[in-house]
């Protein structure tokens, strides 16, 4: 497929990479504030290094990339919520001009699903948005698989800094602050970190998850949410006497959805450690299905991306 990549991120530039080893040629590349748009494909290299040297990886104007030609167009622009400025602006061309998009941007699917569904029924057009929910791990294809309506639950740890920051607190007896700041240095952790340490991408991602389980109605005010700054270092250690620990939890049932901290056996499935993501799918029939591995990074997240790619060929 010709694919129109939107953001020059980790996420767009591993798209962008590894889109020929998937079979795949990039026909337009834009990152905020240029464009290189090229119909027979572009030089992904050289439009990277272009990035690198001057800080865009063209002389073309952004919009330049929608009016490509495309069979697919990627959404990897940051993540925003309330209206999902500018990537659902960049889907609804997509479907619009009668082209799909694979998203790894959890805004337009997390803050206006019922949106992008209604824009799809009028398309000829389709949209996939594995990447939005833990990365490489296929949670959403694993669903799609089962049958939404034979999902009773879904819960996890959805959000890796929060994670790595919960088990090194845990491991070593060290305070929030002192962890956060070995994250950030690490690059585990952003500069700013609000959006993982209070929760929120964790609640986009339940929010997703509860519109693909209960059909739409869904955005991030609809999650309860509880973030990690207050967990004490003396929380874990009373947890770690009576064999457990404190994870923060997603959770998306009949109920509602929610996000916080909570205690969980030290051996339990939902006990993953560092970085790592886990999904956990209670189903009908199929008892308890359990996904885990890297739930970002760029090729990881990237991998993801390519698949849904790959579902639309």
């Amino acid at each position: 497929m010709r694919l129109a990549v939107m953001g020059a991120g980790d996420v767009g530039r591993s798209v962008a990479e590894l889109a020929g080893e998937y079979g795949h040629t990039v026909t337009a590349f834009a990152d905020s504030a240029s464009a290189v748009v090229e119909p027979d494909g572009i030089d992904v290299d050289a439009a990277l290094a272009h990035k690198d040297d001057v800080g865009r990886v063209g002389e073309g104007d952004p919009a330049d990339a929608l009016g490509a030609e495309y069979d697919a167009l990627v959404e990897a622009t940051p993540t925003t919520l309330g209206d999902a400025h500018p990537g659902f602006e960049h889907v609804r061309a997509a479907l619009e001009a009668d082209r799909h998009a694979v998203l790894a941007n959890k805004g337009p699917v997390a803050e206006r699903y019922d949106d992008l569904r209604e824009l799809e029924a009028d398309s000829d057009g389709s949209i996939r948005f594995e990447a939005t929910v833990a990365g490489a791990i296929p949670a959403l294809s694993t669903i799609d698989g089962v049958g939404a309506e034979r999902v009773t639950a879904a819960r996890g740890v959805l959000n890796g800094t929060a994670n790595f920051i919960l088990t090194r607190m845990a491991t070593d007896g060290l305070d929030y602050e002192h962890v956060l700041a070995e994250a950030q240095d690490l690059g585990v952790a952003e500069a700013d970190p609000t959006f993982d340490v209070e929760g929120t991408d964790a609640a986009l991602k339940c929010a997703i998850l509860a519109n693909v389980i209960h059909g739409g109605g869904y955005s991030l005010e609809d999650v309860d949410v509880e973030g990690i700054t207050d967990v004490p270092p003396s929380a874990l250690e009373l947890a770690a006497e009576d064999g457990r620990t404190v994870r923060l939890i997603g959770e998306v049932t009949e109920d509602g959805a929610r996000v916080g901290p909570r205690l969980v056996p030290e051996n339990h499935t939902l006990a993953v450690s560092g970085t790592m993501n886990i999904v956990q799918l209670e189903t009908e029939h199929a008892g308890r299905l359990n996904l885990s591995g890297r739930g970002a990074g760029g090729p990881e997240t990237a991998t993801a991306v390519l698949s849904d790619v790959d579902r639309l060929s």
